[in-house]
């Protein structure tokens, strides 16, 4: 797809990545397809279909990245964010994991579902956006008058150092095939792993038969597989050759930029890129502290409008529209401090339970699988603590209730049990 002006390719890249977005967002809402949902009812009643849901989103998206990379039609190497660099910063990815898997049990959801929610009438959604939205754009951009960023006050000088800088990317195929074989080795293993969890999702009699939780997951793998072929694929014509949008504003715009062309202001987001919600909930914030400027339009941005115009549409279509705010104060003392530790971990881990478990999953990066992980680790153990200190009280102080939850999840071993299985 190659473009005469700028204006035009810009404009087809963030109208189709709207439109795609659109119809995730409808079919997340009808489907009820939840991340924090899924490890929910993992932990809470044993039942692993939403969680099948959630892998096959990764399996479909995982299978036809690494089959369309192979084929040159995606680029996740030049991907923003960089999710197969050589420096693998797994304490990130571990941390950040942790904090927003607490953060999303907290706010009743990940980024994505706090969208759905507020096309759904949620007003309580509204704030965890707005919070998560100031706090990620701080932990990238520096505060006004200052150098300094909530990144490098807080976690740059002791995480940083703990990085690893690896011989190759950080993904499993070029780690197994090397500069030579990578190529081959990302498509084997894409389809393999991919195949793995298919097999293993469709195993379940009860998946099956649920067609919404078929749908959900098929819906958001195809959609994240289409906007990594949208932004792959788009380029501006310059002295006769293609230039994809990025490398064309960073090296041909003085000389080929047309009238029409307004230039971005962070060539980032021009890069082969696909679903992700917490730092696009950064770019709103500067959006609308920029005045809406056209520079600042991106797309993260377009991708939030949609979701929240799908789930709308899809609210006002079955009737389902309901107002609903705090039941308490507790309930919005819980939801802010989810959002502030779901606006920290997922700008750390680099993504959140799309951006990363979805999205970066599919690209085979070890620092996505580790944030997955961390993630649900994150969600199901502050379950399993909200659990056991309702049921005990006064008697299951923070401290039981979590070695007893790592004693569930079987991450420690029965003899250390503090309180008694409910």
């Amino acid at each position: 797809m190659v473009y005469e002006q700028f204006a035009q390719a810009q404009s087809l890249m963030l109208w189709v990545t709207f439109a795609i977005a659109v119809i995730m967002g409808a079919v997340v809402n009808k489907t009820n397809f939840c991340t924090m949902g899924a490890v929910s009812d993992w932990v809470n009643m044993g039942d692993l279909g939403r969680m099948r849901a959630w892998l096959f989103a990764i399996a479909v998206a995982m299978i036809g990245v690494t089959a369309l990379e192979y084929v040159g039609l995606v680029r996740p190497d030049a991907a923003f964010p960089p999710y197969r660099a050589n420096q693998l910063v797994w304490a990130e990815n571990l941390i950040g994991g942790l904090l927003f898997g607490i953060g999303m049990t907290l706010a009743s959801g990940c980024g994505n579902k706090a969208l759905i929610r507020i096309g759904g009438g949620n007003l309580k959604s509204i704030m965890v956006v707005a919070v998560i939205a100031v706090i990620a754009y701080y932990m990238i951009n520096p505060f006004p008058d200052s150098d300094k960023t909530l990144f490098s006050i807080l976690f740059y000088d002791w995480i940083r150092p703990l990085a690893v800088t690896l011989g190759s990317n950080q993904d499993i195929g070029a780690m197994i095939g090397g500069a030579e074989g990578k190529g081959t080795a990302r498509l084997a293993a894409g389809v393999v792993i991919g195949l793995l969890l298919a097999v293993y999702v469709f195993k379940s009699e009860e998946f099956r038969k649920s067609f919404d939780n078929i749908l959900g997951g098929l819906v958001v793998g195809l959609a994240v597989l289409a906007a990594w072929y949208v932004t792959s694929s788009v380029a501006v014509n310059a002295d006769g050759q293609p230039y994809a949008l990025q490398s064309f504003v960073a090296e041909q715009w003085d000389m080929y930029a047309g009238e029409a062309d307004v230039k971005p202001a962070d060539s980032r987001s021009l890069a082969p890129q696909s679903f992700t919600f917490i730092n696009p909930m950064g770019q709103l914030y500067g959006y609308v502290m920029g005045g809406f400027g056209k520079s600042l339009l991106t797309f993260g941005l377009m991708a939030l409008f949609g979701v929240l115009l799908g789930s709308l549409l899809w609210s006002v279509v079955t009737r389902s529209f309901r107002i609903e705010w705090f039941a308490s104060f507790k309930d919005f003392t819980n939801h802010l401090i989810g959002a502030i530790l779901m606006g920290f971990g997922g700008v750390l881990a680099m993504g959140c339970t799309i951006g990363q478990a979805v999205t970066g999953v599919s690209t085979l990066a070890i620092g996505s699988i580790i944030t997955f992980v961390a993630i649900v680790l994150g969600s199901a153990l502050t379950m399993k603590v909200q659990y056991y200190k309702m049921v005990y009280e006064d008697e299951a102080t923070f401290f039981k209730a979590l070695i007893t939850g790592l004693v569930d999840l079987k991450l420690l071993p029965a003899s250390m049990r503090k309180l008694d299985a409910v």
